[in-house]
C-alpha cells in the first residue's frame, strides 16, 4: 500500500505539467502494481549529499531526470540572485560519458540561461577536476557538473560548486535546496533558453589548465632521464582520455600506453562490471597489458576523472593494487620530500586530509614541518580549508582514501589528471633513484611505522535500507564496543553530537568540526575503526586502520599477515562478516 505522502506526489505528477512520456512512464509502473519502485521513485526529493546531487535515472521526485535537474538548477540560480544580488550570475557547466549527462548539462545550460546568467558549457565532456578550475579561472559564482562519479551505470548526479571551485557547503547546499522545495510547480522552471547567453569553451581551458598543473612540477630532471619510463593508462570509458595523455606528454613522459578497449567513452561502460578503480576488475585491462610489456605503473581514472587507481609491481615483481591511504600518503611523502630537498619547506606549509584517511599522513607532515589538518569527509571540506588559508599558509596537497587527491590549488575538488601526472613523477624520482614505487612504500613504513587500512561498504537500498543504517548507527552509538582485537575500546567520537568521550574516565570534550553522521573508535594499542553512512550512495562504509612498527623491509610480510590478522578479528567481533 503506498503511502497518502507517495500517492500525493504521484497525483501531482500525473496531473503537473510533465511530458507526455513522463506521466507515461508513471503510469506504467502504476497499471504493473510495483509499488516498491513507486515509493523509491516519490518517498522523498533527490538531496546534496557529500558529492551534490545524485541517484539513478528514471521518473520521479527521487529519481535524475530532466525535471529534477532542471529544478535542482532554478533552486541554485534562485539563491545565487540571492547571495549575489545585482551582479550578473555567471556559471560553467561540464559533463561526463554518463547516458543522458550531455543533456542533463544542456538542460542545466538552458534554464541558467533562461534565468538571465551567463554560462560558460563545455562543449564536450570534460574532468570534474577542469570544471572547478573554470569556476574560478571566468569568476563564475557556481558550476555544475554532471556525473556519478564511480557509481554503477544507472546513475547519474549533479555535483553544485560555489565561486571558490569547491563543492557546496553548508549553509549554500542546504539553502540551495530550500530554494528547490518552494518549487512546487514544474511551471515555476524558466525552460526557455537564450542561446546568446550559453558561450562554448574547450581546448582553450584544457591548455591554461594543463600549464598551471606543469608549473607545479617538483622533479622535471628525474622524468628527462626516466622519460620511457612505461606506463599503461585506462580512463575507463571516461572524461580522462581528453586529457591525462596529452598532460603526461607535456610532462616529458614518452613511453605512455592507452588500454585501447577503454578509451571510448561510453556511459554503458561495456568492458568492467563497475568503472570504480577502487576495484580490481576495473583495472584487469590495464593490468594484463602491462603485463604484456612489463609495464612500470598502470593508473585508471573514474567517468568523471577525479579519482584514480593505481597498480605497481611489488618485491616479487607482481602486479599489485594499493588502496587509497596507500596512494594518498605515498603522493604526500613524495610532495613532502620533492620540496624540502628543493628547500621549499619554511614552516608555512600545509596538507589536508579527511578524518577516515590514514594517520600515517599526520606523522609524514609533522616530521616535514608541515601542518595537517583533518577534516570531515568530503573533498569540498578540504577546499575549504584551502580557501581559509589563502594568503596565509601554503597548500602543497590534500587527499581522502576514497582514491582523490589534489596537488596544488588551482582545482578545488579532487583531481585524477593532475594525480595521474604526479603519480608517474613520483614513479620517475622512485626508478631514479634505483627503486620503485613498492620500494618507497616500504622505505615510508619503516620511517613511520605500518599503517594498514581496510574498508568494508554494506548496500542498503531504499527506503528500508536507509532505516536499517539508522538503526545501525543508533545501536553502535548507544553500545560502542568493549573490546577490539582484544583491545580496550577507550575513546568514542561522535561527530553527530561533536563530543568526544574518554570512555575510561567519562570525561568529554567538544569536537571542533561541523556536525555529521559519524562514529569512531579508538583502542588501546592505537587501532581506529570508523562508521559512516555514506552521503552519496545507499551504503554504510566501516573504515578499519591498524598500525605496527616494521622493524626493516624483510619484516613486511611477517607484519602484514598480523595487521591483516587484527583487522579479521575487529570485523568479526563487530559481526560484520
Amino acid at each position: 500500500m503506498l503511502t497518502p505522502e507517495v500517492q500525493d506526489k504521484i497525483n501531482h505528477w500525473l496531473k503537473g505539467s510533465y511530458d507526455a512520456e513522463t506521466k507515461a512512464e508513471i503510469q506504467r509502473l502504476i497499471d504493473s502494481g510495483n509499488e516498491a519502485e513507486l515509493t523509491d521513485a516519490f518517498y522523498k526529493d533527490l538531496e546534496f549529499g557529500t558529492g551534490g546531487l545524485r541517484g539513478i535515472m528514471g521518473v520521479g521526485s527521487n529519481k535524475m531526470n530532466k525535471y529534477t535537474v532542471a529544478a535542482a538548477t532554478q533552486g541554485i540560480f534562485n539563491y545565487l540572485a540571492k547571495s549575489f544580488d545585482g551582479e550578473q550570475i555567471k556559471v560553467a557547466i561540464a559533463h561526463d560519458s554518463r547516458n543522458n549527462s550531455p543533456y542533463f548539462a544542456q538542460i542545466t545550460a538552458e534554464v541558467f540561461s533562461a534565468n538571465g546568467a551567463k554560462v560558460y558549457l563545455f562543449k564536450e565532456l570534460r574532468p570534474t577536476p577542469e570544471l572547478s578550475f573554470a569556476i574560478r579561472h571566468f569568476g563564475c559564482q557556481s558550476g555544475v557538473v554532471i556525473t556519478a562519479s564511480h557509481n554503477p551505470k544507472e546513475y547519474n548526479g549533479y555535483k553544485a560548486y560555489w565561486n571558490d571551485g569547491a563543492q557546496m557547503l553548508p549553509p549554500h547546499d542546504t539553502n540551495s535546496i530550500l530554494e528547490v522545495q518552494k518549487i512546487t510547480d514544474v511551471s515555476e522552471i524558466k525552460f526557455n533558453a537564450i542561446a546568446e547567453n550559453i558561450i562554448s569553451i574547450g581546448e582553450e581551458i584544457d591548455s591554461i589548465y594543463m600549464d598551471k598543473l606543469i608549473s607545479l612540477s617538483v622533479s622535471k630532471e628525474a622524468i628527462r632521464r626516466q622519460k620511457d619510463l612505461k606506463i599503461v593508462y585506462t580512463p575507463l570509458h571516461g572524461t580522462g582520455i581528453t586529457l591525462v595523455p596529452n598532460l603526461l606528454k607535456k610532462f616529458g613522459f614518452e613511453n605512455v600506453q592507452i588500454v585501447e578497449a577503454q578509451a571510448v567513452p561510453d556511459g554503458n561502460f561495456p568492458t568492467t562490471p563497475s568503472p570504480n578503480p577502487e576495484e580490481k576488475s576495473a583495472l584487469a585491462l590495464a593490468v594484463a597489458q602491462a603485463k604484456s610489456i612489463d609495464a612500470d605503473l598502470v593508473m585508471a581514472t573514474d567517468p568523471d576523472a577525479d579519482r584514480v587507481g593505481i597498480a605497481v609491481k611489488d618485491n616479487k615483481n607482481e602486479w599489485i593494487l594499493l588502496n587509497g591511504n596507500q596512494t594518498g600518503s605515498l603522493l604526500i611523502y613524495y610532495m613532502l620530500n620533492a620540496w624540502k630537498e628543493a628547500d621549499k619547506i619554511d614552516g608555512k606549509q600545509f596538507i589536508c586530509k579527511t578524518i577516515v584517511t590514514s594517520y600515517i599522513i599526520d606523522a609524514i607532515a609533522a616530521k616535514f614541518g608541515v601542518k595537517c589538518y583533518n577534516v570531515l569527509t568530503g573533498f569540498k571540506y578540504i577546499g575549504e580549508i584551502i580557501k581559509a588559508k589563502e594568503g596565509i599558509e601554503q597548500f602543497i596537497v590534500g587527499g581522502e582514501e576514497s582514491y582523490g587527491y589534489l596537488i596544488g590549488d588551482f582545482s578545488r575538488d579532487k583531481d585524477a589528471v593532475g594525480s595521474c601526472a604526479f603519480i608517474a613523477e613520483m614513479a620517475a624520482y622512485s626508478k631514479d633513484k634505483g627503486g620503485t614505487l613498492f620500494d618507497l612504500l616500504i622505505d615510508m613504513y619503516v620511517e613511520f611505522g605500518f599503517y594498514k587500512e581496510k574498508l568494508i561498504s554494506l548496500t542498503k537500498k531504499g527506503k528500508a535500507g536507509q532505516d536499517e543504517i539508522k538503526a545501525m548507527m543508533d545501536s553502535y552509538r548507544n553500545n560502542p564496543p568493549a573490546k577490539l582485537a582484544g583491545s580496550e575500546v577507550i575513546t568514542l567520537m561522535d561527530y553527530e553530537l561533536r563530543k568526544q568521550t574518554d570512555l575510561k574516565t567519562g570525561k568529554v570534550t567538544d569536537i571542533a568540526l561541523p556536525k555529521s553522521d559519524v562514529l569512531q573508535f579508538v583502542t588501546a594499542d592505537g587501532s581506529l575503526v570508523s562508521a559512516r553512512p555514506s552521503g552519496t550512495e545507499p551504503k554504510i562504509k566501516f573504515y578499519f586502520s591498524v598500525n605496527e612498527k616494521l622493524a626493516s623491509k624483510v619484516e613486511f610480510e611477517k607484519v602484514d599477515a598480523e595487521l591483516n590478522d587484527k583487522i579479521d578479528q575487529i570485523i568479526e567481533d563487530l559481526r560484520l562478516n
